[in-house]
């Protein structure tokens, strides 16, 4: 019986704490792939939940977990309400997202993905208290399963060619419409470029077939994908008018493409989808991506006493840099820069506040939902510009406390149902304390707000408001 414990407990430190090759760059150190594993040593420091299922560990199951915790102070949209009394100020305390992904090579050819978390979870969660219904709402309902994928790789230790399936965030249009979450370079990902989310798909995920692969310097993801009905979003969709909405009617596949051409380095390829925010220097990247998704039917809208349908088309264009400065100092740069068209049908227009402080407004606007808050048009028929800036300081800038790394972002959208274009721009600070597996994250973001004239469909800018975020992301 002895024997026994023992030999479990060696087995379970061993699930826990083993440190090998194959670990996944996207996520914590790049420097780590292809590196042959270290001698077991009891004082030497572990950096990963992994169990190896063979000596080389080229086969090996892994568990990772990620917390970010947000305090936020924001300036409401004007009529904000929370729980029906006016604010002109929040502060709140929220989960952005809490995950744990479960991944392995299982085989030479078979690989397995799975990730169950929550996101946006603050006081307002299951708000309000009571359904409509009359059953009481539950807070403890938010988390769920992300992502379920099994693939197969079609050469044996290659990655020019992996067919999988599932419930996937592999994705056509933008590097940042499948964003790995723990590696960002600024506060948060531009969600616009999420184009769909919880909409027809579950937080950007869908169920989809799809391949994907690195041939020579170019990356490439397929997709063929089963879109959910939006009237599943748990939201009250709305009704039907002359400007464009998601169609409750009709049901089509969604075609999905992604291609870039890497100059340097290859972008990691180990998870479905995922691509990194920024390798810290440990990679020489710079790319140039182009991507789409289109879907036949997938809006609708009303002209006169007939109901139109029209498909949805978005495509983009953009070029992404994460490389060195200084390899010596650990210094680094990170830059992006991306067109994005995106034709969701005649005058579409959607409001989006990230994890919204607010449940209610006294301010509505015809035609659109969600504005309080912190909500701007996130979403729109048009045109979107996206850029962003950052640079790492030398990895010993603060001693053994790590490091710095500042950053700029701006959003500008050409919306038709907006009168000029808009402008959403952040600029915060990093503390890298231990890289992506620690760190500190403030942020201030400045945004428009609206208001509709009544003799017209086009919303008008009346000023702008602030927000500003503390994050504390942990990572392992």
């Amino acid at each position: 019986m002895r024997k026994r414990l023992i030999l479990a407990t060696l087995l379970i430190s061993r699930l826990a704490f083993a440190q090998s090759p194959g670990a996944n760059p996207t996520l914590t150190d790049s420097s780590a792939a292809g590196r042959a594993a270290p001698a077991a040593s009891p004082t030497a420091e572990k950096n990963e939940l992994r169990y190896n299922l063979n000596a080389s560990g080229s086969r090996y199951f892994r568990v990772t977990v990620l917390n970010q915790t947000w305090l936020r102070l924001n300036q409401s949209n004007p009529g904000t309400t929370v729980i029906g009394e006016p604010k002109a100020n929040t502060f709140d305390i929220g989960l952005r997202r809490t995950r744990m992904q479960l991944f392995g090579q299982i085989s030479d050819h078979l690989f397995v993905y799975f990730q169950y978390g929550l996101n946006n979870f603050n006081f307002l969660n299951a708000f309000p208290a009571y359904n409509t219904n009359g059953t009481p709402s539950n807070r403890k309902v938010q988390a769920f399963m992300h992502d379920a994928v099994g693939e197969y790789i079609v050469f044996k230790g290659k990655n020019s060619l992996k067919i999988g399936g599932g419930l996937t965030v592999v994705n056509g249009l933008s590097r940042f419409s499948q964003p790995s979450v723990g590696t960002i370079m600024s506060l948060d990902v531009p969600v616009f470029a999420q184009a769909t989310v919880d909409q027809t798909d579950e937080f950007s995920r869908k169920l989809s077939l799809y391949a994907r692969g690195q041939i020579g310097p170019i990356d490439y993801r397929l997709a063929i994908s089963d879109p959910f009905p939006v009237a599943t979003n748990g939201a009250t969709p709305p009704a039907l008018s002359t400007n464009s909405n998601f169609a409750l009617l009709r049901h089509n596949k969604q075609f999905q493409g992604y291609f870039l051409y890497n100059i340097f380095d290859k972008e990691d390829h180990t998870l479905p989808g995922y691509m990194a925010g920024t390798y810290l220097g440990k990679k020489k990247v710079f790319n140039i991506e182009a991507g789409f998704i289109t879907q036949k039917a997938a809006m609708w809208h009303r002209e006169g006493v007939d109901t139109v349908y029209q498909a949805m088309n978005l495509w983009s264009v953009a070029s992404f840099l994460d490389m060195p400065t200084n390899p010596a100092t650990g210094s680094a740069i990170n830059a992006y820069l991306g067109y994005f068209h995106t034709d969701y049908g005649k005058d579409y227009l959607r409001f989006n506040g990230i994890m919204n402080p607010a449940s209610g407004t006294t301010q509505a606007i015809s035609g659109v939902a969600g504005t309080q808050g912190n909500a701007f048009p996130m979403f729109g028929t048009g045109s979107v510009i996206y850029a962003q800036v950052g640079y790492l300081f030398r990895r010993d800038l603060l001693g053994a406390n790590g490091t710095l790394l500042p950053y700029a972002q701006a959003q500008i959208a050409s919306y038709d149902r907006i009168a000029k274009t808009l402008g959403i721009y952040n600029a915060g600070l990093n503390w890298m304390i231990r890289g992506h597996n620690g760190k500190l994250t403030l942020d201030y973001q400045n945004r428009p707000y609206y208001n509709q004239p009544v003799t017209s469909n086009s919303l008008s800018q009346q000023g702008r408001r602030g927000q500003l975020t503390l994050q504390y992301q942990l990572f392992i």
